[in-house]
């Protein structure tokens, strides 16, 4: 069987093109799947449809559904008791929130009013006289004594109200704060106790499950939803069944996805942070083995070199450094190390370094976003406008990995800048331009609805496969850190 982190075999898009025809389109957008088996194809739904964990004509849950209908519906009432509980605590914690911020607001209130009267009184002592009874006797020390003597009167009357205002307020405010904290106690005991209760269900749950979940994640936490992809899913039954999985695909129906990286239609990979363990468990291992994209044929040609610096255009299908299961990579046939990274799939200006002190002076120009960089692509639509930027945060999808996902919260910051070159049968060919340097940044910003919302040419992340990913890296200037000479290189796009 071919790896499910693989591009789709044939078998299996016919297959879910053969799905995809009974399939209504969702308000919300779902990941569907289709296992290619001796005599036709199963099909799967990724969590739950319409509210149901089992829907005629899909393979059930990977757990077994007659063992958590024997524990979940008390675990349920359970729940809601707790949450009851949760409720009840909301109007009296709200009451005593309510009267203590009126004695604070009319705490608030009596400073800024004393406040006001002490600037007050500060201006007069300064210029007195403009304030006295009688302005005309300049110099009447009698009464200039009698107003400064008023003006301290009312000092220490302003004092004697804050006592007399603490005094009666500060035991109410004390059994009101006591209150709160008891409440909150019993609140925080509340939360304590549905946290462990839910995670006492959620491990008999998981304990049901077709293959040893909780291990397979061990020491860790399985992520939520682990085990309810429709790929589990699928071979999971199959097994069970004594059907031998041949073809596994996995698509998107529906509108875009929240995030931005999901298309109605589209084939994605099986993803590795959720079901790589439980595919590569269920699989034996076959599960693991990366797709081979790599071609070792590929030429790989010299632009430019000195002592220092090696220039190359590297084509697409070949690694800028080894990774865990392919060692061949321009690193390694070069012998000179990466001074940035090219994704696998794109061709382009690639430059490494000879030696560690260059390394280390190009690495720094890099980071501190000095080298400039030109990027042409055609991309699989329409662009409107002509030209602009964009500014869209991004971060590794964590239960994904390679992919990265659009999070304004907690991704780091990613600016392109693009302008149209062309339009032809229905794509657009756009220069890109990267003020940062994040993974999939170029990928991510084109295929994203805030972006430009059309993904490249034969992205099998972000969009759809076709013979090569149509993104080149053109264009690099930057300055050469022993002669300290502005070099600009260029590679024409091979498409």
């Amino acid at each position: 069987m071919p790896s499910p982190f693989g591009p789709a075999h044939e078998a299996a898009r016919r297959a879910a093109r053969h799905l995809q025809q009974r399939l209504p389109v969702p308000a919300e957008g779902k990941m569907f799947g289709v296992l290619v088996v001796d005599g036709g194809y199963l099909a799967a739904f990724s969590g739950m449809l319409d509210g149901r964990w089992e829907v005629a004509g899909f393979v059930p849950p990977a757990f077994d559904p007659a063992a958590r209908d024997a524990f979940w519906p008390a675990g349920e009432r359970e729940l809601a008791a707790i949450d009851a509980q949760l409720a009840a605590l909301d109007d009296p914690r709200a009451e005593v929130a309510a009267a203590l911020a009126r004695q604070q607001a009319d705490l608030d209130a009596l400073r800024t009013r004393h406040r006001l009267r002490r600037e007050q009184r500060r201006i007069e002592r300064a210029g007195g006289e403009s304030h006295a009874p009688d302005q005309e006797r300049d110099g009447d020390t009698a009464e200039r004594t009698r107003f400064l003597h008023e003006l301290d009167q009312q000092s220490r009357g302003d004092t004697a109200e804050r006592k007399r205002f603490d005094a009666e307020r500060r035991p109410i405010r004390e059994v009101l704060e006591a209150r709160a904290r008891e409440l909150d106690t019993e609140r925080a005991r509340l939360v304590a106790r549905r946290a462990g209760t839910s995670r006492g269900y959620l491990v008999r749950l998981q304990d049901t499950y077709a293959f040893p979940l909780r291990a397979l994640f061990a020491p860790g936490e399985p992520p939520g939803g682990a085990g309810d992809c429709a790929a589990p899913k699928l071979v999971a039954y199959a097994l069970r069944h004594g059907l031998r999985p041949r073809a596994l695909a996995e698509f998107w129906w529906g509108p875009v996805s929240v995030t931005g990286d999901r298309r109605h239609g589209v084939f994605y990979p099986a993803c590795r942070g959720k079901c790589g363990p439980i595919l590569a468990h269920l699989l034996g291992g076959i599960a693991e083995t990366p797709p081979v994209l790599e071609d070792p044929a590929a030429e790989l040609r010299v632009v430019w070199q000195d002592a220092h610096l090696i220039v190359v255009a590297k084509p697409a299908g070949l690694l800028s450094n080894p990774g865990r299961s392919t060692k061949d990579s321009v690193e390694t046939r070069l012998s000179a190390r990466a001074v940035h990274r090219l994704d696998l799939d794109t061709s382009g200006l690639l430059v490494l370094a000879k030696d560690p002190v260059t390394l280390a002076a190009m690495q720094r120009q890099f980071e501190r976003r000095e080298v400039e960089k030109r990027y042409v692509a055609w991309l699989a639509g329409e662009v409107a406008g002509e030209a602009g930027t964009i500014d869209l945060p991004l971060r590794l999808d964590v239960d994904d990995r390679p992919r990265q996902v659009v999070d304004p919260v907690h991704g780091r910051p990613a600016i392109t800048e693009w302008r149209v070159l062309a339009r032809q049968g229905g794509r657009t060919r756009v220069t890109l331009s990267p003020r940062t340097g994040r993974a999939h940044q170029l990928r991510v910003h084109c295929a994203h609805p805030s972006g430009l919302a059309t993904p490249i040419v034969g992205d099998r992340l972000y969009g759809h496969a076709d013979s090569r990913l149509y993104l080149h890296a053109e264009a690099l200037a930057f300055v050469h850190p022993a002669t300290g000479a502005r070099l600009e290189l260029a590679e024409p796009a091979p498409f």
